[in-house]
């Protein structure tokens, strides 16, 4: 395997990756998650929706080794698989607002 591919194939993982958190509902989850884990009950009554749409949602994250499922009993909880996750969150939520304001300035001097 040559270097560019084994480089082709970390980008093509990296944009999996990303196409995870691409959705609003699904950064919600993991803002919600920050803090320790939560049960499937207490992020449907946090979050407002539907059990079967948070499902879905977890799915994706779980699918991209982003959360962690653990059952007591009836009960799952889920939790983030590597707390790093809310220092990306963080970082690109500091470039947003840069992003916004520069944005707020460039509409203000038009």
């Amino acid at each position: 395997m040559s270097t560019q591919q084994s480089k082709e194939e970390f980008y093509q993982l990296h944009a999996h990756l990303c196409k995870a958190l691409a959705h609003p509902t699904r950064l919600l989850i993991i803002d919600e998650l920050r803090d320790g884990p939560r049960s499937v009950s207490e992020l449907v009554e946090r979050l407002g929706l539907r059990q079967s749409n948070l499902s879905q949602h977890l799915g994706i994250l779980r699918d991209q080794r982003l959360v962690i499922a653990r059952r007591d009993g009836q009960t799952v909880y889920y939790s983030l698989r590597d707390p790093r996750v809310t220092q990306a969150f963080d970082l690109l939520r500091q470039v947003l607002r840069s992003v916004l304001r520069e944005g707020e300035r460039l509409a203000v001097a038009n």
